[in-house]
């Protein structure tokens, strides 16, 4: 509905410019901002200007060498920027000696950023830093050898490239309430524009029974009441379940004071689970929700016919009894079940503070698919918003339960005692956090709104303006967490509740939907709109405005304009193809936003059936032999496409140098192919549209002699589930020959099919040569086999040494995808889901000099 933010564009404006909110625009083709080489900054006196490592020059650096970091020493220079706001800072860098990264610090104006693992790499690449709040003026920034040992080129400093927080209101839930698609819109709306304030109330009786108690200190305080107020669902539970009012004041606080309810649920199981009879009256006492005091076990929740599962079934019978009170009430919920997942980190459930964690990721995500499944599909409810508690580890996107079954991001900060990297202590930590936002804004990629969904101090109006940091909302957790001045400076607090930034309680619109108030409707409600030029069309609706006034059209909080992107002429509205070509491939929401009633979204599916270009190779060979060393030509099928760069991994080629373009035609100069390793080399050419070109390199060198020795290899699987989302095979290796074997010699394939297109991680757990001696490559066969269309390649430094006749190594691996998803082991050519012992194994091969010399190939 029209000005449903009570702020007016002008003071949206005036707010703009006063806090610097409009960011500079960053093109690609703009230099950067400031880029410094290494061996011009301040370094510690255990540091060296080189360009060879150990007599072995490393070409491609700039200016006049790189710095060798080994391990200790720091590397510092200062850099002024414009203005006060967040800036990326990166490098450019070598470490080419650990497969798991090296740890390095960053510290900036003397406080330090946190650590970062320099990943594994035998070419210059880039490492970027993330983002982080510069001064107005000089900084100093330093980055200081954790574990060190790596090569620095270059660094830069650049504005940020922050994401645009353009939010589609698209609720996971089709059939969601009138009341939860309006709160929907209306948040997203705010987003990146306003931040709501919030406050979570006590639960089970306690401050005396006086549920106000933090709301009315933060009227004094300010003459404000948050907007949002948090609740919790615990008490209503099979065990020792009691009505503590929650659902009435959560009616109450929508119905009757206007605000917006939010809900975790700290749902108990019962500590004995082994001696415990469904149904079963169990004291609070002897109830937890802590995975270490109870033998509850979590895996079987998942599984329908154990009594976990039955337990379950019954914690959301009672929920639903709650929320369908709440849906008759037209009262939605911007719900967080089963929050704070990941604990202190970790995939299996190692570091989870709550039962429903303590089986791991895959288990989880199980879990949250149940509760979700079992509340809008068995027992009808809709007037939820689902919001999933992450973190920022490595593992945090195993945990993401997937952009189907979320609506909104939370992350609960709790940093002003620990975790603060603020230089700080004893004061209260006014940090806004930006780094870890944009973090968690990138973990579905933007399409997602992120909110602070628990607190201890709430971020300085200041901080969250200058930084840019997009929060949804805050929520202070009750008690000392909000009153204690440890944890809240007054004033601070006192200064943001009274600012135009943040929206309170008497600040919101009315998002109630007015059963007797007619509402427009659409005919379609979902159209699709192909991008390829050929196919591109208008798309008309038929719109009924049943007495209402259609105001404006939207998309996100972007408003779209008229005669340009789209016309309404009586009942017809055509939504021009100039407009729908400029949305990215995906699903959007249009809003038509009318004067009363609730407003019809129409839903556009943006497809691409453009043809991609292509190559007249997929496949070829080249051989490092001096006398046979050719180009390999190619003829480019462009498709109104235009090549971009070519990329072989992290490395970008260098037109002219690596290869030469004209027209439709590329040629892959030999200088650059005889630089490459020996085996399949991945080449991809990317275009300025449609899907990448691969083209792989069989890389083969005819001179070097037939391999002498013998070598076999024994293997098994630590991990012989038929679907995973981690394969753990290990492997021996015996020098079962005469003479003594160079393990830089040496390669082993696993084969097996990646079941979904994705990148992969490897790690090498345990091995009897140093894991830092192992290298890894994940290669795809150029033409599938059976049971396999990648393999995991395993080879070795110069360092891991030589086996002589009869000796053995043992290397323990894992690898999994990126995304986490899973696997199927057992169509897999080189799995044995038998065998826990080391065994031969042919399926497993094993090349000396790239020759193979064990095992069969698929």
């Amino acid at each position: 509905m029209k000005n449903r933010l009570k702020k007016a564009s002008a003071m949206m404006l005036a707010i703009t410019l006063l806090f610097g909110w409009m960011t500079v625009p960053v093109h690609a083709d703009d230099p950067p901002l400031f880029t410094i080489e290494s061996e011009n900054a301040q370094l510690t006196s255990d540091l060296q200007v080189v360009t060879e490592i150990y007599g072995q020059p490393k070409p491609g650096f700039s200016g006049t060498g790189f710095v060798w970091m080994q391990n200790s020493g720091t590397i510092t220079f200062t850099v002024t920027v414009p203005e006060t706001g967040m800036y990326a800072i990166s490098t450019r860098y070598m470490q080419e000696l650990s497969p798991d990264g090296r740890l390095q610090y960053l510290t900036v104006n003397g406080i330090t950023k946190g650590s970062y693992m320099l990943p594994y790499t035998t070419a210059w690449s880039n490492y970027d830093f993330g983002f982080h709040k510069l001064n107005k003026g000089s900084n100093t920034i330093q980055v200081k050898a954790g574990w060190g040992f790596a090569y620095f080129d270059t660094f830069t400093v650049d504005h940020a490239d922050l994401d645009p927080l353009d939010v589609q209101p698209v609720l996971t839930d089709p059939a969601a309430t009138p009341e939860t698609q309006l709160l929907m819109n209306y948040l997203t709306e705010v987003y990146g524009n306003h931040i709501i304030s919030g406050q979570q109330e006590i639960y089970g009786g306690g401050n005396d029974g006086n549920t106000e108690l933090e709301f009315e200190w933060i009227h004094n305080l300010s003459g404000k009441y948050p907007a949002i107020r948090g609740f919790d669902f615990m008490n209503y539970n099979p065990l020792y379940g009691w009505e503590d009012g929650t659902t009435a004041r959560m009616i109450d606080w929508v119905n009757t004071r206007g605000g917006i309810a939010t809900a975790s649920w700290h749902i108990n199981v019962p500590r004995k689970f082994d001696t415990y009879q469904l149904g079963d009256f169990v004291d609070w006492k002897e109830a937890t929700y802590k995975p270490t005091e109870t033998n509850f076990n979590t895996a079987n929740a998942v599984i329908p016919g154990t009594k976990e599962y039955q337990y379950v079934m019954l914690t959301i019978e009672d929920l639903a009894e709650q929320l369908q009170i709440l849906q008759d009430n037209g009262v939605p919920v911007i719900f967080r079940p089963y929050h704070e997942a990941e604990g202190n980190g970790g995939l299996n459930g190692e570091g989870a503070w709550f039962w429903w964690a303590s089986a791991g990721a895959d288990v989880y995500k199980q879990l949250w698919d149940l509760l979700y499944t079992e509340l809008t599909e068995t027992y009808d409810l809709h007037n939820l918003i689902w919001t999933y508690n992450s973190y920022v580890y490595s593992t945090s996107p195993a945990w993401y339960p997937g952009d189907d079954k979320v609506d909104l991001v939370g992350y609960d900060k709790y940093n002003t005692i620990y975790n603060r990297y603020d230089g700080l202590s004893g004061v209260p930590n006014e940090d806004a956090i930006t780094s870890i936002f944009y973090q968690l804004v990138d973990l579905t990629d933007g399409k997602k709104m992120v909110a602070m969904t628990e607190n201890d101090t709430v971020p300085s109006v200041q901080n969250l303006t200058e930084e840019k940091s997009g929060w949804l909302y805050f929520c202070p957790w009750y008690g000392e967490h909000l009153m204690s001045p440890a944890f809240n400076d007054p004033a601070t607090l006192k200064t943001l509740y009274q600012s135009d930034y943040v929206i309170t309680l008497d600040e919101l619109p009315d998002l109630k939907v007015d059963a007797g108030t007619p509402s427009a409707s659409i005919t379609p409600a979902h159209v699709e709109f192909d991008k390829y030029a050929p196919h591109q069309s208008d798309q008309t609706i038929t719109v009924n405005a049943n007495g209402n006034t259609l105001t404006a059209l939207r998309s996100g909080t972007n408003a779209l304009t008229a005669a340009q992107d789209y016309t309404l002429s009586g009942s017809t509205l055509l939504l021009k193809k100039e407009f729908l070509s400029q949305l990215p491939v995906g699903q959007h929401s249009i809003i038509l936003d009318f004067n009363q009633g609730q407003d019809p979204v129409l839903k556009v599916s943006i497809i691409d059936s453009t043809p991609s270009a292509s190559l007249s190779l997929t496949n070829a060979t080249f051989d490092q032999a001096v006398n046979l060393q050719q180009d390999i030509p190619l003829t480019l099928t462009l498709n109104g496409h235009q090549l971009t760069s070519i990329t072989n991994g992290n490395y970008t080629l260098i037109p002219g140098q690596d290869y030469t373009a004209s027209n439709a035609s590329v040629v892959l100069n030999k200088g650059y192919l005889s630089s490459l390793p020996l085996s399949q080399n991945t080449i991809t050419f990317h275009f300025s549209g449609g899907n990448d070109a691969i083209l792989t390199v069989n890389v083969v060198d005819s001179s070097v002699p037939a391999a002498t020795g013998d070598l076999t290899i024994q293997a098994f699987n630590g991990n012989t589930s038929a679907s995973t989302n981690g394969i753990s095979p290990k492997f021996k290796l015996i020098n079962s020959g005469n003479s003594a074997i160079s393990l830089n010699d040496v390669k082993l394939r696993y084969y097996y099919t990646i079941d979904g297109e994705e990148d992969q991680n490897f790690w090498s757990d345990w091995a009897s040569i140093g894991s830092a001696n192992v290298t890894s490559k994940f290669v795809k066969l150029a033409a599938p086999a059976a049971g396999a269309d990648h393999y995991l390649e395993v080879g070795f430094t110069t360092a891991a040494g030589t086996l002589a006749p009869g000796q053995s190594a043992e290397i323990q691996t894992r690898f999994s995808k990126t995304d986490w998803s899973n696997y199927n082991q057992a169509d897999d050519y080189s799995f044995q889901a038998s065998g826990s012992q080391f065994a031969n194994h042919e399926q497993v091969t094993g090349y000396l000099n790239d020759q193979l010399v064990w095992g069969i190939e698929p």
